[in-house]
């Protein structure tokens, strides 16, 4: 999930993640839901974590941009 910069901060990625959330619900083949997030963006983990996700694992050097490497958490929720 991406919001721009200028409209962070109205609540339009926790609105995004609990309709998701509540659809998957609604779907009784879906026990569980797993989401990774970059180890440095504390705002979105601070988010998943708010909703319930759970950390299970880091994988290391997950992502290369720009010559630049990033870690990646691995978060699950279960429904």
């Amino acid at each position: 999930m991406y919001v721009s910069p200028e409209h962070r901060g109205n609540g339009i990625a926790r609105t995004l993640l609990e309709k998701a959330l509540l659809q998957a619900g609604n779907l009784k083949s879906i026990e569980q839901v797993n989401l990774t997030v970059v180890t440095t963006n504390d705002s979105a983990k601070r988010l998943y974590s708010s909703i319930g996700f759970h950390s299970y694992g880091t994988e290391k050097r997950a992502i290369k941009y720009k010559g630049e490497y990033f870690d990646e958490e691995y978060m699950v929720l279960f429904l």
